[in-house]
């Protein structure tokens, strides 16, 4: 009898165990999925508090990282409400940023206590007629496709983002389309906090857009294999040619060159969470442009 009973209470702590796994999984779907809805309408308070308070929380975004809460405020309060909304929280009549979350992939790690997703967007944004003189962008219509691949974490019980990585890979303008997209169209920023009261609080070495087809790693492993891609496949080499010849692939950062990048003498500057072999072998580091 004892055994039995045993056995039904091994059953019944591995269900619990798989119920909240699942019901993680759904919290952080939806948590980032309520990102999206919020990001769509320039709610960008609300976007923030999405945010962990932990110290090491961060956004990466066209090459730079915003470092901690006030780092993530700065980006969505700052930069992107003074760019688009005229400073205010929430949209603007005549501007359209629709930015839908798809393809959600999140692995819930063992303790329940930490997440990591791959989501995909694409966006489609622009103006109407009736603000062209009026709205800073002009008269202007471009779609947009990029890659999350971020971190969550429970904090007082409830699932936060932690680290929010996204790659926007390609940029097109609605009438041309991206066939025609001149390679880096949207400028990688350039100028840190607090030179720029905006800009980011560090500078990262991956520079990646359209026509750069590279893979960012995936956090998971095949789901069959149980293998990581190979690094030379997660290369764009041009169409032909060997992968050696392509741009070294992406590779997910390290704690330790973290910590070592940090303490390096140029300011200002790491590797960011994910850079590219090469700048990982030979410790570069990019130069400010002004």
């Amino acid at each position: 009898m004892s055994s039995d009973i045993e056995q039904h209470r091994a059953v019944v702590e591995k269900l619990q165990a798989q119920v909240m796994r699942l019901s993680d999984q759904e919290d952080v779907l939806k948590l980032q999925y309520t990102y999206g809805y919020y990001l769509d309408k320039c709610l960008y308070k609300e976007v923030a508090e999405l945010y962990s308070d932990h110290p090491d929380t961060c956004v990466e975004f066209l090459g730079g990282r915003y470092e901690g809460k006030e780092g993530v405020k700065r980006l969505y309060i700052g930069r992107f409400a003074d760019a688009f909304v005229a400073g205010r929280n929430g949209p603007v009549n005549g501007f359209l940023l629709d930015h839908p979350q798809m393809q959600g992939i999140v692995n819930i790690n063992a303790q329940g206590t930490r997440a990591k997703g791959r989501f995909r967007s694409q966006m489609s944004a622009g103006t109407h007629d009736s603000i062209k003189y009026t709205h800073p962008r002009g008269l202007v219509q471009w779609w947009e496709g990029g890659i999350y691949e971020n971190e969550y974490i429970r904090e007082d019980g409830v699932w936060k983002i932690f680290r929010l990585k996204y790659f926007p890979f390609w940029h097109a303008l609605f009438e041309k389309g991206w066939a025609h997209t001149k390679p880096n169209y949207v400028p990688f920023l350039l100028t840190t906090y607090p030179d720029d009261p905006n800009g980011t609080d560090v500078l990262c070495d991956h520079p990646m857009l359209w026509p750069d087809t590279r893979v960012v790693p995936f956090h998971y492993k095949h789901s069959v294999t149980g293998e990581q891609v190979a690094a030379d496949d997660l290369r764009a080499p041009h169409y032909g040619k060997d992968a050696s010849t392509g741009t070294p692939p992406l590779v997910p950062r390290r704690m330790a060159q973290h910590r070592f990048a940090q303490s390096a003498t140029m300011k200002n500057t790491v590797t960011c969470e994910h850079a590219s072999l090469s700048t990982m072998y030979g410790w570069r580091y990019r130069r400010f442009l002004r």
